[in-house]
């Protein structure tokens, strides 16, 4: 990534530390108490674009994501929820046009997948995203 891309320039997207551009653009008001005594929003809401020819890395978070696409569309491999992504058993997401929105569970690794064209998705996290919550391959 050595420029944003024009439309991460005009949403001011900042690089993502798994690829691509993000944005917070809201987060819930109201918040819950996790069993382990932390506190999240009940919900946070970023924009996230991916160029045309890029992917992200494996990760994973601890709250569901319900994926929403704005402008073309991207494929979101779903690798388990064991120790480390199954790259031979992962299944696929597509959110797109016709396909509306997808949910990825809780715990589950992913990755989104290149694309032939820019995409650009919301991400809406229960309970709130934290980059604590965030682990990388």
């Amino acid at each position: 990534m050595d420029a944003r891309p024009p439309l991460a320039v005009q949403l001011d997207l900042q690089p993502h530390p798994e690829g691509g551009w993000y944005r917070q653009t809201w987060a819930s008001p109201v918040s819950v108490s996790l069993p382990d005594g932390r506190v999240r929003p009940t919900a946070t809401l970023i924009y996230f674009l991916l160029p045309a020819g890029e992917s992200s890395a494996w990760h994973r978070v601890t709250s569901d994501e319900i994926w929403l696409a704005h402008e073309g569309s991207v494929t979101v491999e779903l690798g388990g929820a064991g120790p480390a992504p199954d790259e031979d058993g992962c299944t696929a997401l597509v959110v797109g046009p016709g396909s509306g929105q997808g949910l990825v569970p809780a715990g589950v690794w992913q990755r989104t997948v290149v694309s032939d064209d820019d995409a650009l998705v919301s991400c809406l996290v229960s309970p709130g995203f934290d980059f604590a919550d965030f682990e990388l391959v």
